[in-house]
């Protein structure tokens, strides 16, 4: 899904997996993995994706890069 953010493109989550794939304005794509469906859906709602990214997600879950 694409958002509007200065420093994030896409998000999408898949529930089943508890996979988060994040793109990056520069086009950088991530997985991160073992994310609570409870913080997937507050990331979309997030009215700033940025700050919740840096908040909740980055450096609390393990990633890869895609």
């Amino acid at each position: 899904m694409h958002v509007e953010s200065t420093a994030i493109r896409d998000i999408d989550y898949s529930a089943e997996h508890g996979k988060l794939f994040v793109t990056f304005q520069d086009g950088d794509e991530y997985v991160y993995v073992g994310v609570p469906e409870r913080v997937g859906k507050a990331f979309f709602r997030a009215p700033s994706k940025g700050w919740f990214f840096q908040r909740m997600i980055r450096d609390r879950y393990p990633y890869n890069r895609v």
